[in-house]
């Protein structure tokens, strides 16, 4: 059994799949002499359909973002094309009988050997180019296969070292029911990919890819933080029983998801739902939601295998605000840097990724790619006005007055770009993402440039308390119901309903219960979470009076230690609901 940090509640048993930041597997199987030429066919393959996919990249980010920006993917079809590539990939294949994947791997080691002697800082980010190149023609490769080949059968638990969107794009829809990661912590983006989909996941567990090969079997705990590798049979059945219990007591929850959101002494509240798609919104209906809290743009970037242009925005935000439930969608413009990147928009690199150019520091410096999100949002809330449902723009990462001054007036000139094209513009309300400490500070001097607010709770506990949520060795730090952060949400929380302006979290601290009391007793009632976790916070809502959510945030004002608040609002949930401490990770 090993340790790590839980991150999302739960138990699971299933096959491990382990992968690297390209999906390649080393441990694949060796071929016999009969197989080699048809994996040189595959390899042909996906090499051609990864050149197609270059020139086509190439020409589409030149048209709709800059000619210097396409520069990135010509390099890259330049290193594709590299005779030198193409030979040691294929010697690999032909000689050593490697698949197609290993070739790929052992090319990669190679290079970063090489590069790695090199103090030459051109040769070095050329590094990243080719593990770019790999990526694309890794996943037209891409197989979840056991070391003897064979398809994984059954539900997996993906093992990484850390979990980024991109990976989380080439799993698609693959049966993961657990997630295991040597990085990051409770509110890194493997943690909040699993409580999005409500599966157990534990992260901090360094040097576990060299304890679980691919085809293992696995346990994993979300509450406790444990991970069992290869259990024993009496082991295997105790948590399997849990799983039960744990599914049993979700299935329970789901079925209040027609019933009101209101607290026990009548106060309503809206839980509304973070979403990167459509599939999301279908699954916040089900969940009951009241609304769509947050919709991430960013996922439409990263999966969209070029620039989605004006058109292609306005109809994937027309079909999300179409199939939302409720009558508000808040979509989140583009929140691209730190570890979410898009190739086309470069690959500079930064002593701290995130806290450089990222977000809508990013959108200012490609303003006509920014003034398409715009229109296209813009438009897609004009379809929707007639069915009385509000579209909401969020800006991420504002920091100062003026730049929301300025996001005002990039709003503005869309709107009039679209009327002059005699097109239809929505009633856009125009919200700030609090993110920044520096907003946080002085959010009664930026809240006459807003319609409403959006806390998201996430990055602003990393930067309030100088600690990297991915970074397991500061975990410990990186709390949301740290003293500090909990001030800071108090004054947030009560400038903006003394102002009069809606106010919601959108980070996982409304989504577990611990978060949810606290917030509920700072005077919050609108929250944005994981889909699956709106029935447990309807649950526990019905327990809640407002009088007694008060006092225990009062009581928690007082608590100087975070053990002391954690212990304090435990014990609290034991009390007002106790069957969703399964619920809360430790």
């Amino acid at each position: 059994m090993r340790n790590g940090i839980p991150v999302s509640p739960g138990v699971a048993v299933g096959t491990a799949y382990c992968i690297d930041e390209i999906f390649v597997n080393p441990d694949t199987k060796r071929l016999e002499p009969g197989e080699v030429q048809a994996e040189l066919a595959r390899y042909e393959r996906a090499r051609v359909k990864t050149a197609a996919d270059l020139r086509a990249l190439t020409q589409k980010v030149a048209r709709q973002v800059g000619p210097h920006e396409a520069a990135i993917f010509a390099s890259h079809l330049a290193i594709l094309e590299d005779p030198a590539f193409d030979e040691k990939t294929r010697a690999w294949i032909a000689e050593h009988h490697e698949t197609a994947q290993a070739a790929l791997h052992h090319l990669l080691n190679e290079y970063a050997s090489l590069f790695a002697r090199t103090k030459d800082e051109y040769l070095k980010l050329r590094l990243n180019d080719l593990r770019d190149v790999v990526l694309r023609i890794s996943g037209h490769l891409s197989e979840v296969l056991q070391p003897d080949g064979k398809a994984i059968a059954g539900p997996l638990i993906v093992v990484a070292d850390e979990l980024l969107p991109s990976h989380v794009v080439a799993l698609g829809d693959r049966p993961v029911m657990g997630i295991v990661t040597q990085a990051g912590g409770q509110t890194s983006h493997a943690a909040i990919l699993a409580r999005s989909r409500g599966i157990p996941a534990v992260s901090g567990l360094r040097g576990i890819l060299k304890q679980v090969k691919t085809g293992d079997r696995i346990v994993v705990d979300g509450r406790d933080g444990h991970v069992v590798v290869n259990p024993d049979a009496e082991i295997e059945s105790a948590y399997r029983k849990l799983q039960r219990e744990f599914f049993l007591l979700k299935d329970q929850l789901a079925a209040n998801r027609d019933l009101p959101a209101k607290s026990a002494d009548g106060e309503t509240v809206q839980l509304l739902a973070n979403i990167n798609n459509v599939a999301d919104v279908k699954a916040a209906a089900a969940m009951g939601a009241t609304g769509i809290g947050l919709y991430r743009t960013e996922y439409l970037f990263l999966t969209h295998p070029s620039v989605p242009d004006e058109e292609e925005q306005f109809q994937a935000y027309r079909e999300v605000i179409a199939a939302s439930p409720g009558n508000t969608v808040t979509i989140r413009t583009l929140d691209i840097g730190g570890d979410k990147t898009v190739p086309y928009l470069g690959h500079a690199r930064e002593a701290n990724p995130f806290m450089g150019w990222r977000s809508i520091r990013l959108s200012f410096e490609h303003p006509e790619l920014f003034a398409t999100q715009i229109r296209a949002i813009l438009r897609a809330a004009a379809e929707q006005e007639a069915s009385g449902r509000t579209v909401r723009m969020l800006f991420p990462m504002v920091t100062t007055f003026e730049e929301m001054r300025r996001l005002r007036t990039m709003v503005d000139r869309a709107r009039r770009q679209l009327e002059s094209r005699r097109v239809r513009v929505g009633s856009v309300p125009v919200g700030l993402m609090l993110e920044v400490p520096a907003a946080a500070v002085s959010i009664r001097s930026l809240l006459p440039t807003v319609d409403f607010v959006s806390i998201g709770s996430n990055d602003l506990v990393q930067y309030l308390m100088a600690a990297d949520r991915d970074n397991p060795k500061v975990s410990h730090l990186c709390q949301p119901l740290a003293p500090p952060v909990i001030r800071v949400l108090t004054d947030v929380i009560a400038a903006c309903n003394a102002a009069n302006k809606p106010v919601t979290l959108c980070g996982e601290m409304a989504g577990s219960p611990r978060g949810f009391l606290l917030l509920f007793g700072m005077g919050l009632r609108s929250f944005s979470m994981s889909p699956a976790f709106i029935p447990s916070m309807k649950e526990l809502l019905c327990h809640l009076t407002v009088a007694k959510a008060e006092s225990i945030h009062r009581r928690v004002l007082s608590h100087k230690a975070i053990s002391q608040v954690t212990r304090y609002l435990t014990e609290q949930i034991k009390k007002i609901a106790p069957n969703l401490a399964m619920l809360d990770t430790a």
